[in-house]
């Protein structure tokens, strides 16, 4: 195809750049290889006998600006019993500095590739060249169901396209035989029965073999037994082929959420807490107008958003969709580094910025590990939520609240409050109401740090605070609320260059901000 003819179809498409080719029709069956021994005419009606496979390669070539899904429709007739898929594109050597070739792949089935409809099957995005999907069984990151007859799209992601261009090949092979049967779904219960209000450690950003991650499900469990997790979230990119699997996985021990990582070409988010099941589409930029239409799909299915790691330093990973409409902010993404400072940052000024409308609307931060494989340690960093208790809808009410703090291991124990003069009392992401010139004590107790800790104390003023952890783990500041109108801890390792840069060292723990003053 001409790449003036692709540029147009994909500026035609939307701003988020869509392409769809010539179709592929798999109905004359007779016309390709059947498997051995078999009679493609010999069943009923003649349609091809079961066990017959049907192949088809598609290749082509996409040059550079080309869309950011390019969907390869796919006629496919009555009888199928399975469809199996497998791409490999090139990798030309590129100058120094220059985006290599890197394409994405999923499908999706008779239903249509509208935005946010019925037809998702599936995505693996770079993690995987094959995947299958039948009614009994599909590969990770897939769904199994029927194979249903009709126009299917093998929809394929061009993440970066080289200057010399992308060329792929994909190859489809149709299985016929009997529709068969699709277990039903496992996911996991909502709550754990009999635990109360208390303080709950979860990691909410995780990932397993379902997409890009080398875990499976029961090692992923297992490891977030071992961090001495009490909830943990699926969270695996643009699907939700983990969420029917894991219910035999959760315990009295281990509160198990469903979700996923949305990753547009704009910023990933987090989909905590949803219905399981529930899928949430991926594929538009902050330029579509179209972020705001999932977050309220999210939060109808039970789950609130929470946008990962927005400085993060992969393509596409930097969050642009604003702030307005979102639960909470993931500062501390795995262990520590600038992209988390800068994120932190990020969210102190939001702060400010809240307490300057002084509606009473703030976004609370957390912290995830986000990990993926060997050797990251799923637990590091973990968010400690208050809740009523260890239930889906306490846990995610707690978050949005913030009466959460972040620690770097479950050793980590914290305590911050403030006091007013006459008894007034307030916790993490609560209100101290007391006037204006009223003396407030601020009270941090720390323990299970390593002993050359520092303690900081920041208001919207800035740092107040900034000491070495004393040998009580108890530090205590006395303000007024005319002077801040919030306060916030950290507590730090040392810094590695002994200071001279200006940056603190890593976190071991960052509480979300006690408000003083009436609202």
């Amino acid at each position: 195809m001409d790449r003036r003819e692709v540029l147009k179809l994909s500026a035609s498409a939307g701003a988020a750049g869509v392409l769809t080719l010539a179709p592929v029709d798999f109905a004359a069956a007779s016309d390709s290889g059947a498997g051995p021994g078999s009679d493609p005419g010999s069943a009923s009606g003649g349609s091809p006998a079961p066990g017959t496979e049907v192949t088809r390669t598609l290749t082509g070539h996409l040059p550079t600006g080309v869309a950011d899904f390019v969907y390869l429709p796919l006629d496919v007739p009555q009888g199928v019993r399975q469809i199996s898929v497998s791409y490999t594109y090139d990798r030309p050597a590129v100058a120094a500095g220059t985006l290599g070739n890197a394409c994405d792949i999923g499908i999706f089935d008779q239903r249509g590739t509208d935005v946010g409809g019925d037809g998702f099957r599936g995505w693996s995005g770079g993690a995987r060249t094959d995947f299958s999907i039948s009614a009994e069984q599909a590969t990770p990151g897939y769904l199994p169901g029927p194979v249903g007859a009709g126009t299917w799209h093998v929809a394929l992601g061009p993440y970066t396209v080289a200057p010399q261009g992308l060329d792929y090949s994909v190859t489809v092979t149709l299985t016929f035989g009997d529709r068969g049967t699709t277990p039903p779904p496992d996911y996991p219960p909502e709550q754990v029965r009999g635990r109360g209000r208390g303080w709950y450690r979860g990691d909410c950003h995780l990932h397993t073999v379902h997409s890009d991650g080398k875990r499976t499900l029961e090692q992923l469990a297992a490891l977030a037994r071992a961090a001495k997790l009490d909830f943990i979230n699926s969270s695996d990119h643009n699907t939700t082929s983990a969420h029917p699997l894991l219910g035999p996985l959760a315990g009295d021990d281990l509160l198990i959420l469903t979700g996923e990582e949305v990753t547009t070409r704009n910023g990933h988010y987090l989909a905590i807490g949803l219905d399981g099941g529930e899928w949430i589409d991926w594929r538009y930029r902050a330029r579509d107008d179209a972020f705001d239409r999932f977050a309220r799909q999210i939060r109808r299915a039970g789950g609130i958003v929470v946008p990962a790691h927005p400085y993060g330093n992969s393509l596409a990973s930097q969050w642009k969709f604003g702030y307005d409409n979102v639960d909470a902010i993931e500062v501390w993404n795995g262990p520590w580094t600038p992209d988390d400072e800068a994120s932190l940052l990020t969210w102190d000024n939001l702060l400010t910025s809240a307490a300057r409308r002084g509606d009473g609307h703030w976004l609370p931060a957390m912290g995830n590990s986000d990990a993926h494989r060997d050797p990251d340690v799923v637990g590091l960093p973990q968010t400690v939520v208050l809740a009523d208790g260890l239930d889906r809808h306490a846990l995610q009410t707690g978050i949005r609240a913030g009466n959460s703090w972040i620690a770097e291991n479950a050793d980590v124990r914290l305590s911050f409050s403030a006091a007013g003069p006459r008894g007034e009392h307030a916790g993490i992401g609560e209100r101290l109401p007391v006037a204006l010139d009223a003396d407030v004590t601020v009270r941090l107790e720390v323990g299970g740090v390593p002993a050359d800790c520092v303690v900081r104390l920041l208001t919207d003023e800035g740092q107040v605070v900034g000491q070495a952890l004393p040998a009580s783990g108890a530090v205590e500041w006395t303000t007024t609320a005319s002077l801040a109108c919030y306060v916030r801890a950290e507590v730090r390792h040392p810094a590695a260059d002994g200071g001279a840069s200006g940056l603190p060292g890593p976190a071991v723990a960052l509480t979300n901000p006690i408000w003083l003053g009436r609202s």
